[in-house]
């Protein structure tokens, strides 16, 4: 009976010395029964752990459970060994079929009578030992542990878990005693066949249990009548930074990267871990010296000995490493941690493993795009004007529709109207899950995407809903889906009068036939559907706008910025244009209009240069003239010169705007003023530190004050008259940038 803390490599390496010096005839492995016909891909090169055993129902993908192996799990030890030398191997744990068709609270810590409240045994084996810190006990006593008897460590982890056990029962795990019984039977069955030469590999809780004297009647009346779904199981990679009790796994570890090195370096451990971190550090440009390492080397092993410590654990060579290689820094020491400590080794599997067809045809699509999947996060850059950047990009967008988020497009650097497109990918094992989910709409990505889409498209209740899914497929390629997305694009439109909900569902569109352009995607279809959408905004949003409540007026002032954008996406929109420019000015003009709204459509107006300044002028002292109440007012303000509008600099550079709102403030009642203060504060305090700074220097020079450029007695740097010859210098530089050439 062979107890271990699962990813300990100390574990790992008594278990290969205990198997190599008893040489048992079978190896029996705690995991779901299941994977005794996957055990035989252990041995295969193409294996490269840290892997996990996937299993999930048939009918239910989504139902599904990993057990992860890293290189240093005891159990991934023992397989190897097995496999090496033609010893058998099974797997001896409760068949995954009824796990994942048990109840999910089954096992979800609730106290029992008499058993008390879930527990940790290691961290119980701590505390009775005198440490608060259950892994440093653990790396003093296992990890960190000399030579001596390799069996030593777990007869007394066995005895020390027996009397854990006999103190809290099952701690907290009601379905323990169910999964014990399974695998004393399997125990039963393997010393018929082998005899007494069988080594168990299990969590070191279950070996007392496993040791009770019970009768095979006993253990079977625990497992009649448990539920059964069927299942599927294969091996899937997995990653370091999965193994980490940081990731939510339950079985997880502090340090997965530290705990490899420590089963993988053959002598020095200190000495090659430091030497690594060098490497780290001066890939990322700073200067660590040899000198730096032999002093990190020296100050861990001098920390180890004042702490009392058999030899540096992780916590004296972090110690060190910041000290000496970091200067003290957290910053740097944040790196090695999440490189180095954690890791980012992504698992390899061979393609002989049992996948859904689904996730096969994902493989072949990765390899022939040379889309490697790796758990590091990295940026990856298109230009959809090349053939297999198009490929990539439309594989991405099949896989979000899916619900499987390899890469998630990145804000900013993703334009419209361009060839670029840039993604951020990041591939995490339970993506396998995600795969085998998809799996039921089709065999191939390209199917799958389109029967997902399809259905998208018949249940879709909302217009909305219909335009993005509209905008999805022409990102994704889907011309299969396109007829019956349109009809139903078609058929939420005729239905929904909502003018909020047209609004909300215009720029998807606007964007799908930028993109129809821009990919070589014939999206002609859809430019009728969005005119029509497009007029019947410009019909019913003044009466949606009039008498609307202050708070109900900030979402609309979103879509009409929305449909604002939307419309200049629009290719042969200028008559709609016109009519929408129409609309703005009756709701800058309305007084039942929200002043939030008034003051938002006032601005569009002046930046698409369709009032004059003298204009925007007259609509700001409309809205703050002294009958217009001060929250309205200052409702106005905000949606005239708010941060989203760029409005801080309008004030800067307009000084007519500027006199008007210092007029106004200035002459709010006191009685009134703490009431705007909130709003007024909230669009001012949204400005960039430099513009309220200067708005602040040109407050406080008072009435009259220019803007930077203007001529202000007092200040200095500011001529009466602008410079033309100055202001001239930078044309040669301008035209180089441009390429176009000075005129004569």
């Amino acid at each position: 009976m062979l107890g271990v803390r699962h990813h300990g490599p100390g574990s790992a390496r008594g278990v290969r010395a205990v198997l190599d010096a008893e040489r048992p005839a079978a190896v029996l492995i705690e995991g779901p029964a299941e994977a005794d016909a996957l055990v035989e891909l252990a041995g295969d090169p193409g294996m490269r752990p840290p892997v996990a055993l996937l299993a999930h129902a048939v009918d239910d993908p989504g139902r599904a459970a990993f057990w992860p192996m890293a290189e240093f799990s005891p159990e991934w030890v023992a397989i190897r060994w097995a496999l090496d030398r033609g010893v058998a191997v099974r797997f001896v744990d409760l068949p995954a079929a009824h796990t994942l068709a048990a109840d999910p609270t089954w096992d979800d810590g609730e106290e029992a009578a008499g058993d008390g409240a879930r527990i940790d045994p290691v961290a119980e084996l701590a505390g009775a030992a005198g440490y608060e810190d259950a892994e440093r006990w653990w790396e003093d006593v296992v990890e960190l542990r000399g030579g001596g008897d390799p069996a030593a460590p777990f007869r007394a982890l066995a005895e020390a878990m027996g009397a854990l056990r006999e103190a809290y029962g099952h701690g907290g795990h009601p379905r323990d005693p169910v999964r014990e019984a399974y695998m004393r039977l399997r125990l039963r069955e393997a010393r018929k066949e082998f005899g007494d030469s069988v080594a168990v590999v299990c969590g070191a809780w279950h070996v007392p249990a496993l040791a009770l004297r019970t009768t095979v009647a006993a253990d079977r009346a625990l497992l009649k009548g448990l539920p059964k779904v069927r299942t599927e199981a294969t091996w899937v990679p997995w990653t370091h930074r999965r193994l980490s009790r940081r990731s939510g796994y339950g079985a997880g570890i502090d340090a997965p990267g530290w705990y490899r090195h420590l089963f993988t370096a053959p002598d020095r451990p200190v000495e090659r871990w430091m030497t690594e971190v060098a490497g780290l550090l001066r890939a990322e440009d700073r200067p660590v010296s040899s000198a730096h390492v032999i002093e990190a080397v020296r100050l861990a092993e001098s920390l180890a000995a004042l702490r009392g410590r058999p030899r540096p654990g992780l916590d004296e060579t972090t110690d060190a490493v910041r000290a000496v290689l970091c200067d003290g820094s957290d910053v740097p020491l944040a790196l090695v941690r999440d490189r180095l400590v954690v890791g980012n080794v992504l698992g390899q599997v061979p393609d002989g493993a049992p996948a859904v067809p689904l996730q096969r045809d994902l493989s072949r699509r990765q390899r022939s795009l040379r889309l490697k999947p790796e758990a590091e996060e990295r940026e990856l850059a298109l230009d959809l004007r090349k053939e297999t950047d198009g490929d990539r990009s439309r594989l991405l967008h099949r896989l979000r529709l899916l619900g499987v988020p390899w890469g998630e497009p990145v804000a900013g650097r993703t334009g419209t109207g361009t060839f670029r497109e840039t993604w951020r990918l990041r591939w995490e094992p339970e993506l396998h899950v995600r795969v085998a989910e998809a799996g039921v709409w089709g065999t191939t990505v390209e199917a799958a995407a389109t029967a997902r889409a399809t259905a998208r498209a018949r249940d879709a209740t909302t217009l909305a809903d219909v335009t993005v899914l509209v905008e999805d497929c022409l990102l994704a390629g889907l011309t299969g889906a396109l007829p019956v997305v349109m009809r139903a694009l078609a058929d939420r439109a005729a239905l929904d009068a909502d003018v909020v909900h047209l609004a909300h569902a215009l720029p998807a569109l606007a964007r799908s036939l930028r993109y129809g352009d821009v990919r070589g995607t014939d999206a002609a279809a859809l430019g009728e559907a969005a005119a029509g959408i497009a007029e019947r905004i410009c019909v019913g949003l003044p009466p949606a706008c009039a008498g609307l409540a202050a708070d109900a007026a900030v979402p609309l002032r979103e879509r009409i910025d929305e449909v604002h954008r939307a419309l200049g996406l629009l290719p042969g929109a200028t008559g709609i244009r016109e009519r929408w420019a129409g609309v703005l000015h009756r709701i800058a003009a309305h007084d039942r209009v929200p002043g939030l709204l008034r003051g938002r459509a006032a601005r569009l107006l002046l930046d698409e240069g369709r009032v004059p300044d003298d204009g925007a002028a007259l609509l700001m002292r409309r809205a703050l003239s002294p009958g217009t109440p001060p929250s309205d007012a200052a409702a106005w303000i905000d949606g005239f010169a708010g941060a989203a509008a760029d409005g801080g600099l309008l004030l800067v550079h307009d000084e007519r705007l500027r006199g008007l709102v210092d007029a106004w403030l200035t002459s709010v009642p006191a009685e009134a003023f703490t009431d705007v203060l909130p709003l007024l504060r909230r669009t001012f305090s949204a400005y960039e530190p430099g513009v309220r700074r200067t708005l602040g220097e040109l407050a406080a020079r008072g009435p009259g004050a220019g803007g930077p450029s203007a001529s202000v007695p007092g200040a200095p740097g500011f001529a009466p008259v602008p410079d033309r010859e100055r202001a001239d210098a930078v044309l040669p530089l301008l035209h180089l940038v441009l390429g176009t050439e000075a005129p004569a």
